[in-house]
């Protein structure tokens, strides 16, 4: 093909998704349709929309609409990610995150809900948190300053900022590896990863800012140190709420952060789980680089819509500076069994989680669950589930096949 033959194929592609980008504007507004749909019918259980939408219509409506792993042609990812149409939508993202926080707040501080109505407002209020720690995801990777702030904005609202400084600094680095509070172990339940996450992604973020401050001189306790201006920032938002409605939403406010970090980890937990990454001689950190078989991969349209094309996690963690829309599948990742909507349903019933995803990993490392990231507590009934195959010569494998 020519060169200009090359370049008219090029300018004559367009996104066949990108009207269906602006339905991830549709997910902040579920507490405000929710209320609205309560005042309409007197009915709470519309109130409880949120986890009904997120965890029941969009995992069936992934199921019906099915994949797509087409990619935009090499030559047009530049073009596409330039386009200022992909990045306005997640910008418009915080303002209406914080229109559904704000009002679903008031609502619940007005007092005339009973208590269970007003829990599933705060679960709703709380699932948008967990989209906004997507959108902060999206936001948080890009250079330009507007888009970081914007980013710890939408992270404030579920009080957890260090997820800025964690997530780029260091997930990215130790990703599927041991070391990673946020990749999950083969045989570890999400109940048994979700408070090593959130205390170990803490700890590490605290440790990585304490370690730039000191190569500048400064003690870590200041303004500057990214994890206190984000418990600033939080402490800020969550005391002007409090003045504002009155000490009764305070319950509320904890178990809406609660449910978006929730989300937040239990996408975490998917995204990585029973991946390693082999050790190595002079690697970065002593571990291979970071390759498509250590992320898992969905094509689920819808999903993908939502989240920012955050399913195509492979090219994601080999540019993660990469806007969402040009994010590509990659085949040699691993494939999902369903969207991160069913697989987050999933997670949350670990017998069916182990029984679905621990055969897939085996599979992915030839039947030998050695060569994965197992959680050393369920290493022996592991073994037992799967006993490595015999190799040619008694010789174990040394690392997960290309």
């Amino acid at each position: 093909m020519s060169a200009g033959t090359l370049g008219g194929a090029v300018a004559a592609w367009h996104d066949p998704k990108r009207l269906l980008w602006a339905a991830s504007l549709v997910m902040p507004l579920l507490p405000v349709v929710a209320m609205g749909l309560h005042r309409l019918t007197g009915s709470g259980l519309w109130l409880w929309l949120g986890p009904a939408v997120m965890l029941g219509l969009v995992p069936l409506v992934d199921a019906l609409v099915g994949d797509d792993g087409s990619n935009p042609p090499r030559e047009a990812l530049a073009g596409l990610e330039e386009d200022r149409y992909y990045r306005i939508l997640t910008w418009l993202f915080v303002p209406l995150q914080y229109a559904a926080f704000g009002l679903g707040l008031a609502r619940i501080a007005a007092g005339d809900l009973a208590v269970w109505e007003a829990v599933g407002l705060a679960i709703t209020v709380g699932c948008v948190g967990g989209l906004g720690i997507n959108a902060a995801h999206e936001l948080g990777h890009k250079s330009e300053a507007m888009e970081r702030w914007l980013s710890k904005i939408a992270l404030a609202q579920s009080f957890y900022g260090h997820f800025y400084v964690e997530h780029n600094r260091g997930h990215h680095v130790k990703v599927a590896t041991p070391e990673d509070p946020s990749s999950a172990r083969l045989g570890e339940s999400f109940y048994r990863f979700l408070p090593r996450t959130v205390c170990g992604s803490l700890v590490d973020a605290w440790r990585l800012e304490a370690r730039r401050l000191a190569r500048r001189g400064l003690h870590p306790f200041r303004p500057g140190n990214d994890v206190v201006d984000a418990f600033l920032l939080s402490g800020v938002l969550w005391g002007a709420t409090v003045a504002w409605f009155g000490p009764a939403v305070i319950p509320y406010l904890l178990l809406q952060a609660a449910v978006g970090i929730g989300l937040l980890e239990a996408v975490n937990y998917i995204e990585h789980y029973g991946l390693l990454r082999r050790r190595v001689d002079g690697g970065r950190d002593g571990w291979e680089p970071v390759a498509p078989r250590h992320s898992w991969n969905s094509n689920s349209v819808v999903s993908n819509v939502l989240l920012y094309h955050l399913q195509r996690h492979s090219d994601h963690h080999l540019h993660p500076t990469r806007r969402y829309q040009a994010l590509c599948d990659d085949g040699g990742a691993p494939g999902l069994p369903a969207g991160y909507g069913g697989m987050v349903l999933l997670a949350l019933l670990p017998p069916v989680w182990s029984r679905v995803m621990d055969p897939l990993v085996a599979r992915h490392y030839g039947g030998d669950v050695t060569l994965a990231n197992v959680s050393p507590h369920a290493r022996g009934r592991l073994l037992r589930r799967f006993p490595p195959p015999a190799r040619a010569g008694g010789a174990a494998q040394d690392g997960p096949p290309a």
